[in-house]
């Protein structure tokens, strides 16, 4: 059985990759990604995590709620090649987005860098850079 620090990162890549609504959900992912826990685990790793609920009903990590809150008012679009990903926002946000993006400690973005309203985010593979779109897209759609 997998330890506890493993099970919060392996919740942290699971919330940011996908929409999760409700604990059981959660505990299936886990389990499906070789953990093997109760849901009042997985309620005290939510609670010792500081994971919060957007009003849509899906978890958001703490450190990625000022990034929800600025992708899902101020970007427009969002385009990937191969490890860079190019976001699109309203002019002059840019910068904030940017820092918000770096604030968050994306274990796959390398860096950024902001103009008036268009930033690039190097992403440390292609693959890591479809996360960081998937992430980016998930989070437009949540309002």
């Amino acid at each position: 059985m997998k330890r506890r620090n493993n099970r919060q990162d392996a919740i942290r890549e699971i919330v940011r990759d996908k929409s999760i609504r409700t604990q059981r959900v959660l505990v299936q992912e886990l389990e499906a990604a070789g953990f093997a826990c109760t849901q009042a685990t997985v309620s005290r790793d939510i609670a010792d995590m500081g994971l919060r609920k957007l009003p849509e009903g899906i978890y958001v990590l703490a450190e990625d709620l000022h990034l929800q809150r600025m992708v899902s008012e101020l970007v427009n679009d969002v385009a990937r090649s191969e490890n860079l990903v190019l976001v699109k926002a309203q002019p002059g946000t840019a910068p904030g987005i940017a820092a918000a993006i770096d604030a968050a400690d994306l274990p796959y973005v390398v860096g950024s860098i902001a103009g008036n309203d268009t930033i690039l985010v190097v992403a440390s593979s292609v693959e890591t850079s479809k996360e960081f779109e998937r992430l980016i897209n998930k989070l437009r759609n949540a309002h």
